[in-house]
């Protein structure tokens, strides 16, 4: 129990611990332009995802021409609702025939035959008598002889003439016969009484008696049954789904609204019916994330960038410029026509954004930014999957293609890398979208664009940021190792000797730089300027000094030192003057560092000054190398000053003395404020060693005849060649 209180007591604090270490690496100024730059990324996203709402009024005319922004699928309910009544309406209603009607019309038929029989038979009434009472009964319209025809029938004949008019009545009747059907039916039955095998006088009755009778419908609807067979009907439907393609017109100016164009609207967005502020929090939320996921891949990854204000606020204009770029080539109408209008989305230049990053940052950092700004640019154009894809597989190349950039055409050569993958991407896209050939043609051609346009805005805008912002990228290092620079021209010039030794020291440096893993381009440049302070007193320094007078000899041990030691201010003076990167001047005044100028100390100790003499008078005012390549730099500097003095050098002298020069440094303290580990600098000590036993292989000595020999060779070959000439 307590083994478990404590141990949720360590992550406690080992969390409250480093959440006040990173509110202790966020300053206020970061805080406030993550804030402006959190905004700029909400307007630039809403610019496009929040859509332009106006008032459209069921049943009146269309304000505008209203077109889909973006491709859409989505059910309609309006659609699916039409079809469904439409199923229903074709129900044929349900009607149930009512057996009572039926035997209500036989109950009447045999009503007559019934008083026929009671007349007939009625001996109360005398036989002349018969026939008016039987009239007064009936009530019918007949002859006096069809009466006493009636009275004179046998039952048999009765019988069989009520027989006959019950069936005809029923062969009509039980089909079914709807209330507005009743006549025609009663017609029919009348029609078929003719027809039938009798007297005329039987069928004059009959008619009579079918004429009296009081038909009604006995065909009655089923509303219960039907509505059944409605509902079966309409489950049958399938949902309505609409499919509208960007661009599409749903309802042209002055067009009357229905509600099928409400709801396309209202699915588009494009009607403010919905709260506006619920996309707006979504954009919100969105940018969020993504401010979040990049601040977190800072502070685990390159906490370095987090602490410099400058490299986060170039980082955001990199980002918000890239989206801005993106909106704008997006807004362009290419005029073809409303199916080629979204694929202007294809020219979009986010590679110019990844190459950009990757050149003023590093190649990690920028796919991890060009994996977010690929997708921002597919939700910006309206949520296609293409877009965002082409974006990343473009960026990814120009980030591919500035990984060894070694000078600024190769930011040309760029251009083809993302011309190429935009175009297979675009080939690969386009036939799974089933694009026409034409579209297709159109596709690649913006692929071809977005590449040329991505290496123009990154070779247009990169000088604008280095200078603006200070960063050393390896396009500026590739300039300043140019020899014709003013400052290493003049080096060439006035201190020949330095120049030559900051070109090996450059060498050695980039070597053991590439060997660790250091930046071996700015080792390079840094160790080519190290000594640029040289220039104001060259003939002070040993390797400038062609005769055998040292002015040294004339000057006291401490005047020796503060000169020899003012080539590093001066060397500063002389980088800000002519605009070097920060980079470079820290590898100058580092270079090194605070060691001890053992010459003139040992010689002040030997001298009248005795033990009098302080060891810190006689040491550098500089910082210790704080990097790796201003280590390295230190390293090589010294290493090629000293290795001139080994008499006859071989391998094995050479690396004793690189290895004892490299614990020097290291037991002077000259190396414990960089990170190179013990490992690195066994790796950085064999570098050197390659290098210098190259530079000071021993050379063959070839015996005086053979020398003898081979001059007359050299003589007859000149003499034979002018001849040929």
């Amino acid at each position: 129990m307590g083994g478990q209180m404590l141990k949720t007591k360590i992550i406690k604090e080992y969390i409250r611990d480093s959440y006040n270490k990173l509110l202790k690496d966020i300053s206020h100024k970061r805080i406030f332009w993550g804030i402006v730059f959190c905004v700029a990324l909400m307007f630039v996203v809403g610019l496009s995802v929040m859509p332009d709402q106006v008032n459209v009024q069921l049943g009146q005319p269309s304000p505008k021409d209203f077109e889909a922004p973006r491709n859409i699928t989505f059910e309609s309910q309006v659609l699916t609702s039409i079809k469904r009544q439409e199923a229903a309406d074709k129900v044929e209603p349900v009607y149930r025939t009512d057996e009572n009607v039926i035997l209500q019309l036989q109950e009447s038929i045999n009503s007559y035959f019934i008083i026929i029989r009671n007349v007939r038979n009625d001996d109360a009434i005398e036989k002349e008598g018969k026939v008016e009472e039987l009239k007064n009964q009936l009530e019918l319209v007949l002859e006096d002889g069809i009466y006493n025809e009636l009275l004179a029938m046998s039952d048999a004949q009765l019988e069989r003439i009520q027989n006959d008019v019950i069936q005809i009545v029923r062969q009509y009747m039980l089909p079914g016969v709807l209330p507005a059907d009743v006549e025609l039916t009663k017609r029919n039955i009348l029609g078929a009484i003719t027809l039938l095998n009798l007297d005329n006088s039987s069928k004059s009755f009959l008619r009579a008696l079918i004429e009296d009778i009081e038909f009604s419908g006995n065909r009655i609807y089923d509303p219960i049954s039907t509505n059944e067979l409605k509902e079966k009907a309409i489950e049958r439907v399938e949902p309505v789904i609409v499919k509208l393609t960007k661009n599409q017109k749903i309802v042209g100016k002055g067009e009357i609204i229905t509600q099928e164009h409400i709801e396309a609207l209202e699915k588009l967005g494009v009607l403010n019916t919905a709260n506006p502020a619920i996309p707006l929090f979504g954009v919100v939320l969105l940018v969020l994330i993504f401010l979040g996921l990049i601040t977190m891949y800072l502070y685990q990854y390159r906490p370095s960038i987090l602490a410099k204000e400058p490299l986060l606020i170039l980082l955001g204009l990199l980002v918000i410029s890239t989206l801005l770029v993106s909106n704008a080539v997006t807004s362009i109408n290419i005029g073809i026509g409303a199916e080629y209008y979204n694929l202007v989305a294809y020219a979009v230049p986010a590679a110019a954004g990844s190459m950009l990053i990757a050149i003023l940052f590093d190649g990690k950092f920028s796919m991890f930014i060009t994996t977010l700004i690929a997708i921002l640019i597919g939700i910006i154009n309206n949520l296609e999957l293409q877009f965002a894809l082409v974006a990343f597989v473009g960026g990814v190349a120009g980030i591919y293609s500035v990984s060894k950039l070694s000078q600024r055409s190769d930011l040309v050569k760029a251009s083809f890398y993302i011309v190429g993958a935009n175009v297979v991407t675009i080939l690969a896209l386009g036939l799974i979208l089933n694009y026409s050939l034409p579209m297709l043609s159109i596709a690649m051609l913006l692929g071809i664009i977005n590449g040329v346009l991505s290496s123009v805005l990154t070779i247009g805008t990169l000088p604008f940021w280095e200078t603006a912002f200070g960063v050393t990228t390896s396009v500026k290092l590739l300039e300043l190792s140019n020899p014709n620079q003013p400052l290493l021209r003049r080096l060439l010039l006035e201190a020949p000797g330095t120049y030559h030794h900051s070109v090996v020291v450059g060498n050695m440096a980039e070597a053991a730089a590439d060997a660790v893993g250091a930046d071996a381009l700015l080792t390079r440049v840094g160790a080519n300027y190290h000594d640029i302070g040289k220039v104001k007193r060259p003939y002070f320094f040993i390797e400038n000094q062609f005769t055998s007078e040292n002015p040294h000899d004339k000057l006291a041990p401490t005047l020796s030192t503060l000169i020899i030691t003012s080539h590093i201010k001066d060397g500063i003076e002389l980088a800000r003057e002519h605009g070097l990167p920060d980079s470079i001047i820290d590898i100058i005044s580092q270079h090194h560092g605070n060691s001890l100028i053992s010459f003139f100390y040992h010689k002040a100790r030997e001298g009248s000054l005795g033990d009098v003499c302080q060891e810190d008078d006689f040491r550098y005012d500089n910082p210790k190398p704080k990097t790796k390549e201003a280590a390295i730099v230190m390293l090589a500097d010294a290493i090629e000053a000293g290795v001139r003095s080994i008499q006859k050098p071989t391998p094995n002298k050479i690396e004793a003395f690189v290895r004892k020069i490299i614990k020097d440094k290291l037991e002077d303290g000259q190396l414990e404020e960089c990170d190179l580990t013990f490992k690195e600098l066994d790796i950085i000590a064999q570098s050197f060693v390659k290098i210098l036993t190259g530079i000071f292989h021993s050379r063959i000595e070839y015996p005086e005849n053979v020398l003898k020999e081979m001059e007359r060779g050299k003589i007859n070959g000149g003499v034979c060649k002018q001849s040929a000439g």
